[in-house]
């Protein structure tokens, strides 16, 4: 007998929402919610993705990290093409429960950017006396071939 799907529950009280035990997540008006996701061993922040309820149902579900892709306008398991699946270790939610924050071990290389580096924020913001400067690479070496592992897929950035 197949296991009935996880259920969200409905937002009934600030108090219930904020000091709980409930999970009663708000998506925003385009029924997405922003999704911190870390490396469980070290904290590096790897990416931030947006969840629909199907993405964050899933995840809980299989224990692997699923997004909405809002350039693709599609559900995706991250790992599925290029086999960087990520295994989540350690799911939270916020105080109001409209962001989530995913610790994950990477399959693979461990990189999470289908750029090929190992975080989707490879560059740094200059800031202070440095701002107006140029982007600085703080990984300087991508972690794979996207060409190799994505072959003529449509790149999801878009201008």
């Amino acid at each position: 007998m197949p296991t009935p799907p996880v259920a969200f529950h409905p937002r009934r009280s600030v108090e219930e929402v904020e000091e709980g035990c409930i999970l009663a997540p708000k998506f925003g008006p385009d029924g997405l919610m922003p999704c911190v996701t870390t490396d469980a061993a070290t904290g590096e922040v790897l990416m931030l993705g947006w969840m629909n309820p199907e993405a964050l149902r899933l995840t809980r579900e299989t224990g692997e990290a699923h997004y909405f892709s809002r350039s693709r306008q599609a559900l995706w398991r991250k790992g599925a093409t290029s086999g960087l699946v990520q295994r989540v270790t350690e799911a939270r939610i916020d105080d109001d429960q409209d962001a989530l924050w995913l610790r994950v071990a990477v399959a693979g290389s461990g990189a999470s950017c289908h750029v090929g580096y190992r975080s989707c924020f490879y560059r740094a913001v200059p800031v202070g006396a440095e701002a107006g400067g140029p982007l600085r690479f703080a990984e300087t070496a991508r972690t794979f071939d996207p060409v190799a592992v994505y072959g003529d897929a449509p790149n999801p950035t878009q201008l």
